[in-house]
């Protein structure tokens, strides 16, 4: 895993997390506060836990309101400091994923949108898989390469494959998307063993194309998710147990 530095992620959080200019942050962020219960409930009651990375916000205020025992783990020192002042109390750990290591183990770690970003999410899955009590579980969140609109996409060819990355994946510091195999596959190379699959957002056009449509209708989209295979939706999630 290449090493980033404080003031890349900085730098990184000022582009997007920090940036008020990114117009597709409401949507993405109706997703995550719609879809909170069901990320809590793969959490299984876990006494202590990791949530990877602050990124918005929007996650990490979400479990607090229901009163999940978290602690927050982030590199960059800009998004560790909104953390602080937004949820005086809470334990921030400001340092790179790497270089991590907790004080006694968790009984859980939640790795939102994060495997989707960084150079090998192998071995991020095995720094994890050590972060992790016996029995303890990751639950992890990232983009999915058979999106309903991926697959219009290439039907259409706007695209050539399904795991192609967009302009807005470049963006966002995306490196790879993945399907339900392919992280499968990750987690099984870390010792994690797969025991629930869920996911969120039915999409059948990209962001940008998405901006005027009315709250009501993205809530809607979000709300479908539990009716529909996830291997159909936008992003799809994994409740994995250590090995």
């Amino acid at each position: 895993m290449t090493a980033l530095t404080a003031q890349a992620l900085d730098d990184y959080a000022d582009t997007y997390y920090l940036n008020a200019a990114v117009a597709d942050v409401p949507i993405e962020e109706l997703g995550q506060r719609r879809s909170a219960d069901r990320t809590v409930a793969a959490l299984h009651g876990a006494a202590r836990v990791l949530e990877m990375g602050f990124g918005t916000g929007l996650m990490t205020a979400e479990l607090l309101a229901r009163d999940v025992p978290i602690e927050v783990l982030e590199g960059a020192p800009k998004l560790c400091a909104v953390a602080r002042a937004a949820h005086p109390g809470l334990t921030v750990h400001e340092a790179l994923f790497e270089e991590f290591v907790p004080e006694r183990p968790y009984d859980a770690v939640l790795a939102l949108h994060i495997a989707e970003h960084v150079d090998d999410p192998v071995a991020l899955f095995r720094l994890v898989h050590n972060w992790l009590a016996p029995g303890g579980a990751i639950v992890v969140m990232v983009p999915n390469a058979r999106s309903l609109h991926r697959r219009l996409a290439v039907r259409m060819g706007l695209q050539p494959a399904l795991d192609t990355l967009s302009a807005r994946d470049h963006l966002v510091g995306h490196q790879r998307v993945y399907d339900l195999a392919t992280l499968w596959s990750d987690l099984a190379q870390a010792s994690f063993h797969v025991e629930e699959e869920f996911g969120y957002q039915l999409k059948t056009v990209p962001n940008g194309m998405m901006g005027d449509w009315p709250m009501d209708l993205h809530a809607a989209l979000v709300d479908v998710s539990p009716e529909l295979a996830p291997d159909l939706l936008a992003n799809i999630g994994v409740r994995a147990v250590r090995a």
